[in-house]
């Protein structure tokens, strides 16, 4: 009962070990998200490809629409 017992807590051990990386055709190299989609659906005011334009507006958002303490007031 104890061999079994070791037999399948090796099995459960080493079965983590042979996963394979869940990428679809290779390796993907994602670009920044300051970098933009191409699409339409963009801020008002945002430049894509401009990374201080994407904090400003990230950083408005969060202080704004995003903040539970002003939506109370």
């Amino acid at each position: 009962m104890k061999k079994t017992l070791m037999l399948i807590a090796a099995m459960a051990l080493l079965s983590a070990c042979g996963e394979k990386p869940q990428t679809i055709g290779g390796a993907r190299q994602d670009a920044s998200a300051y970098s933009g989609t191409g699409k339409p659906f963009v801020d008002a005011g945002w430049k894509q490809g401009d990374k201080a334009s994407w904090e400003s507006h990230l950083k408005a958002r969060g202080q704004n629409s995003q903040n539970e303490y002003t939506k109370t007031n």
